[in-house]
């Protein structure tokens, strides 16, 4: 019986004696591994970083001028085409422009009108103040007589003033002063009643049904020459607002407005460096 418990003891101290093994073998292993181990800090510091992501306006963005820019969804495609399409003719009177456009930019701003309006007489006459239309319009402005005479300018003969850029200049600022106060300010249907009339725009409008219809409202009722005339002043001045990649043939109409920016949050960047630092001691 002393022999049975004596051996039943004797059971019991070894297997204490493993259990304590074990728990001390593992609080060593766990104690090398986190004093000896490289990986540990880079595990802790690889979960303290934290990357902030910031959206910014996108460089490689074809950008409309603000006052243009509800028109983009509607007019891009046909902007991206005459981009491709005309570019030597575009290259060629932004060229001859550039003598013309701050002379009409200080007068635009004189009269309170948008600076976008300079690029009309590329499309009325090439900046040429000698032409001449097929219907009798005249100068860099292409007035007709009975308008240019409402507008304060001097018709016929060797001193027609339509032929002179500043008084002409003058002329079109009050013109279109007027037309932006008659249409609430929307631009697209001053530049259609320049082209041709306000009469016709205006009857255009009540065709439209709508208390106040945009040109694309009315477009499909306006002369195949005024759609023109419209798309082409938004599409010279997208590509002046855009001119330096215009150049470099990289306007990207497909591009998104906004891009995402990651960055590494400076705050959580510098406890993660004072927690290697403890750990490298």
């Amino acid at each position: 019986m002393k022999s049975i418990q004596s051996k039943s003891l004797l059971t019991l101290i070894i297997i204490f004696f493993i259990i304590g093994f074990s728990t001390s073998a593992k609080n060593l292993i766990g104690l090398a591994h986190r004093s000896g181990d490289s990986s540990f800090p880079a595990d802790t510091i690889s979960s303290e970083v934290r990357f902030q992501k910031t959206l910014v306006r996108n460089p490689h963005r074809v950008v409309y001028p603000s006052i243009l820019a509800d028109e983009r969804e509607k007019s891009v495609a046909y902007v991206k085409q005459y981009s491709r399409k005309e570019r030597e003719y575009i290259i060629h009177m932004f060229n001859k422009g550039k003598k013309f456009f701050p002379r009409a930019v200080a007068i635009f701003d004189k009269y309170d009108v948008p600076n976008e309006l300079q690029v009309l007489p590329a499309l009325e006459s090439n900046f040429n103040g000698n032409a001449v239309s097929r219907v009798g319009a005249v100068g860099y402005w292409q007035f007709m007589s009975e308008l240019a005479g409402e507008y304060g300018l001097r018709t016929g003969g060797e001193f027609d003033e339509r032929k002179n850029f500043t008084k002409s200049t003058i002329a079109a600022a009050k013109f279109f002063s007027d037309q932006l106060d008659y249409f609430d300010g929307d631009m697209l249907l001053a530049v259609a009643s320049y082209n041709c009339g306000p009469g016709r725009v205006a009857s255009d409008m009540k065709k439209a049904g709508k208390k106040n219809p945009t040109f694309w409202d009315i477009k499909k009722y306006l002369p195949q020459e005024t759609r023109l005339f419209v798309l082409r002043f938004i599409a010279l001045n997208v590509i002046a607002n855009n001119y330096d990649n215009f150049l470099k043939g990289h306007l990207n109409f497909e591009e998104p407005a906004l891009i995402q920016l990651a960055t590494v949050d400076s705050s959580k960047k510098e406890k993660t460096d004072d927690l290697a630092d403890r750990n490298s001691l």
